[in-house]
């Protein structure tokens, strides 16, 4: 009993923004098509506190997501069949009172920092891999995650990065086993 009281007295005492660093990886489907192998996911997310400030102070925040595809082997090494990321950008605008949410040179304007946070977790139709990348019927793993790149930040917030909890904002990484020719999900 005594043990229950600290843990939830211990809890109280955290602040919410420690807690609230994860990306939660919602879903991840990989479906193979004509012109390639396709990915679509959903990752829910908030800002820290700390991150929250920073955006509104004018600090663009970069997002990646990352993907791998491997072909296990049982006599060697596992081979890596494809790999690529997905960057995107978040930005406070004060004159305007918007949040952009830029993947290269397309961007999209939100009046709310939710809208521009569901927006940025979705991944649609994103081509990974050229069709030929892989072999038919042999069974392939493919893993997703989504991470505050903090190598982008300004040079001053990437050292408060390194020690500060706040900064640090990723999730695990999925991972989906599928044979090539089938479609492959996972979901929360």
């Amino acid at each position: 009993m005594l043990h229950r009281l600290l843990l939830v007295l211990a809890l109280i005492a955290v602040p919410a923004g420690a807690i609230a660093d994860v990306i939660d990886a919602r879903h991840f489907e990989i479906a193979q098509e004509e012109d390639g192998l396709k990915v679509s996911a959903d990752f829910g997310f908030d800002l820290s506190p700390r991150l929250d400030e920073a955006l509104h102070h004018g600090v663009p925040l970069y997002f990646v997501v990352e993907f791998e595809l491997v072909r296990p082997r049982w006599y060697w090494f596992d081979e890596k069949t494809a790999s690529d990321k997905l960057v995107l950008r978040l930005l406070y605008h004060t004159l305007s009172r918007q949040y952009r949410v830029s993947r290269g040179a397309f961007y999209q304007n939100f009046a709310s920092l939710g809208e521009a946070l569901r927006t940025m977790g979705t991944v649609r139709d994103w081509t990974v891999a050229e069709r030929d990348r892989v072999k038919s019927d042999e069974g392939y793993v493919a893993s997703l995650r989504m991470r505050l790149d903090t190598t982008q930040l300004p040079k001053p917030f990437q050292v408060t990065a390194l020690t500060n909890r706040e900064w640090t904002l990723a999730s695990d990484w999925v991972r989906v086993v599928f044979t090539a020719g089938r479609t492959g999900s996972a979901s929360k």
